[in-house]
């Protein structure tokens, strides 16, 4: 192939990545202009460095926070690291059967690379065959291992999985006429923390207000709605805005549909973090000419997980959005 056919086929290839890339940067900036950038941020308390669970809203995971203050090693986060080093695979499970497991496949392992087989002194397994009943025996005691340990953590496994849309919890419920006007459903798991339909109300009441006061680039009103590390969050995106000379506006917000993910109690603060799906009018204007720059009038359906927190005697306020 000669030089000028090598650079027609580069040129050829950098025009394919153009033309796929060029879509996706155009829908990121326009996915990105409302509040929170598109992205995730904010804190969950100790959970900030574990997924929310899956709900019917939001079937797929959440996205890790890009934007946090807290850090893995602050106060109340070693318990969650310890849990989540308690996960490990059955070969870095202490304890007797898994120093066993492991003990017992170092040695085979070794036996077979210095030639002297799984049991050293049996020269009859020094063979051929012998070399495949090992390996199988070894495969064996591994699936029976792992077969024990699967069988062992599927309680686990079932609690952590997302909420249907059965029920909230074991305890009596109010009935769908009842939260009318709601669009919460209710979860299977009965989380540590009870959420009532008062609690439904005011998230779906701060999704509009809180876009509302974005739309005003009205800090004073976010302080209120939100905790202080996603104002901050918010306060910056505004500036940087302001720098490029653009206004983002935010209307006609409807929830159309959410439920719980996780609720739980930590000291005197209450965490709930939701799924909700909702549309929204997300438009980017030029601040000098009020030109039209991202998106329209026709609104657009976004899927969040938003957290909330609140103190025993005060309100729901805005602590974490994730992307899913």
């Amino acid at each position: 192939m000669t030089f000028s056919q090598r650079m027609r086929a580069s040129m050829k290839v950098l025009a394919i990545v153009l033309s796929v890339a060029m879509p996706v940067a155009l829908a990121a900036t326009a996915a990105d202009a409302r509040i929170g950038g598109g992205g995730s941020s904010g804190s969950r308390g100790s959970r900030t460095f574990s997924a929310p669970p899956a709900t019917p809203t939001a079937p797929n995971a959440a996205r890790p926070f890009e934007r946090s203050m807290t850090q893995p090693s602050s106060p109340g986060m070693n318990s969650a690291a310890a849990a989540n080093a308690g996960r490990g695979g059955f070969f870095s499970r202490p304890g007797l059967l898994g120093g066993l497991a492991a003990g017992f496949l170092g040695a085979g392992l070794f036996g077979m690379l210095f030639g002297g087989g799984l049991f050293g002194g049996l020269g009859g397994l020094s063979s051929l065959i012998g070399l495949v009943l090992q390996i199988g025996l070894i495969v064996i005691v591994v699936r029976l291992a792992m077969s024990w340990w699967q069988r062992r953590n599927a309680p686990a496994a079932a609690y952590a999985s997302g909420p249907s849309p059965s029920q909230f919890d074991a305890q009596p419920q109010p009935q769908p006429d009842q939260i009318k006007g709601f669009g919460f459903g209710f979860g299977a798991n009965a989380p540590p923390l009870k959420i009532v339909p008062d609690d439904y109300e005011a998230f779906e009441r701060l999704l509009g207000e809180i876009q509302a006061a974005w739309s005003r680039q009205d800090l004073q009103a976010l302080h209120r709605l939100a905790t202080p590390e996603m104002v901050s969050y918010f306060a910056k995106d505004l500036a940087e805005n302001d720098k490029r000379g653009v206004v983002n506006e935010v209307s006609n917000v409807k929830l159309l549909q959410g439920d719980l993910a996780e609720a739980w109690r930590e000291g005197d603060t209450d965490y709930a973090s939701v799924a909700m799906r909702f549309s929204l009018v997300d438009k980017t204007t030029e601040r000098a000419s009020g030109r039209v720059l991202d998106n329209s009038d026709r609104p657009v359906e976004v899927t969040e997980v938003w957290t909330f927190l609140r103190d025993r005697s005060g309100s729901w306020t805005l602590s974490a959005i994730q992307q899913v």
